[in-house]
């Protein structure tokens, strides 16, 4: 199971095989210097954080690594011919991003309930409210393309910055980047510079949960 020790396990593993400290990763990967810190890994009530795809995959790219060899790295994965172990993987609901806001399949909190949900296996942390979204749309290329699979938990704490699903009062489902939230209202950024900013009130907004993983 991909659990969220393994996960920064893999990151310092990933920075002494590098010789180097994971401040100085992450700013090799041109990452905020305290992006891996400890202090980083678990937020302020006690949750767990996970680091986002956007940061593994620059941290790859900068090191030249590839992202079987980090799943590897952490203990996680039993490499196999032609992919991990069966083991490895755990079956989450499923749910296409455009059906997502026709209403039925979450409760007030975000959480998936009723019919219709499909399934997939995926390398998923061990979070019992965890759900995947494929994505419809272009607004979050080029990091996350259609068909794409997010993983997302309702549980997480939400901050600036994170990459995030959110869902209206008026039933719409999208994903996005808080950019700032106040006690009145939120601002959401697409990754695509072709798509303009959206901000809501709050009262306007009936949940918003953290992306925390993604398949392509």
């Amino acid at each position: 199971m991909l659990s969220h020790r393994a996960i920064w396990d893999g990151i310092d593993g990933l920075a002494r095989r590098n010789g180097v400290s994971v401040s100085a990763l992450a700013k090799l990967a041109g990452l905020d210097a305290t992006a891996f810190n400890v202090s980083k890994r678990v937020s302020k009530d006690g949750r767990e954080r996970w680091p986002s795809t956007e940061s593994i995959s620059k941290i790859l790219e900068a090191t030249g690594e590839s992202f079987d060899s980090f799943l590897t790295g952490t203990g996680a994965f039993l490499p196999m011919t032609g992919g991990f172990a069966e083991a490895a993987l755990r079956t989450i609901p499923l749910l296409g991003l455009a059906q997502a806001g026709s209403g039925g399949y979450f409760d007030d909190a975000g959480h998936p309930v009723g019919h219709g949900w499909d399934e997939v296996a995926l390398p998923t942390p061990d979070d019992s409210g965890i759900y995947a979204l494929e994505i419809s749309g272009h607004s979050m290329e080029p990091l996350y393309r259609e068909g794409d699979r997010i993983v997302v938990s309702p549980t997480e704490q939400v901050r600036r910055g994170d990459r995030v699903v959110v869902k209206t009062r008026e039933g719409e489902v999208m994903a996005k980047i808080l950019a700032r939230q106040s006690a009145k209202q939120i601002e959401l950024h697409s990754i695509n510079p072709d798509y303009e900013p959206l901000f809501f009130d709050i009262v306007d907004v009936e949940w918003m949960a953290r992306i925390i993983w993604a398949s392509q």
